[in-house]
């Protein structure tokens, strides 16, 4: 696998992989809301990359719980559908994973499927006090602790938080 750190120039063939794997719609959905105006972040933020193709990708976000607390929004996560069920995906979320917790980062918050997501360690129970600004499904809110305990306390609102521009996935 080539797993490497998303660059600008992937720009165009990200977009066209999400569209592929979750449809022209994708951005109607709450957890776009988040995303809006900022950046992923770099040194979070990775591609698999096949010859020239972009087959997977995965994001992080910067966001903001409560009034203060911060956290990562983890998405979206996706694999080219002709190449689901080869382990991509499960590569990817360690990658970023390990990187977000490399970093410092203590909370990843993400809306999806839990018995995907939960043999990583996300679970709902660690959302049921906080909020998205808009509709999900309850079920698919979930958390995952990089610090056991971070989530301990936390409850409020996720908020969509600027990122500085030095953490912004880099123009090389």
């Amino acid at each position: 696998m080539t797993i490497v750190p998303e660059h600008s120039y992937h720009a165009t063939a990200i977009e066209t992989l999400l569209d592929r794997a979750f449809g022209a719609n994708r951005t109607q959905k709450t957890s776009y809301r988040l995303r809006e105006g900022i950046e992923p972040l770099a040194g979070l933020s990775f591609v698999y990359e096949h010859g020239a193709a972009v087959l997977a990708t995965i994001r992080f976000w910067p966001v903001t719980i409560g009034t203060a607390t911060p956290g990562l929004l983890l998405g979206p996560l996706a694999v080219d559908p002709d190449w689901v069920g080869r382990g991509i995906g499960g590569a990817m979320l360690r990658r970023g994973l390990t990187a977000a917790a490399a970093g410092g980062h203590s909370i990843v918050l993400l809306v999806g499927d839990e018995p995907y997501y939960g043999r990583f360690g996300f679970r709902r129970s660690l959302t049921r006090a906080l909020s998205l600004p808009g509709p999900v499904e309850p079920d698919r809110f979930l958390g995952l602790e990089l610090r056991p305990g971070a989530l301990n306390d936390v409850s409020g609102p996720v908020a969509r938080a600027v990122a500085n521009r030095s953490d912004a996935v880099n123009a090389a």
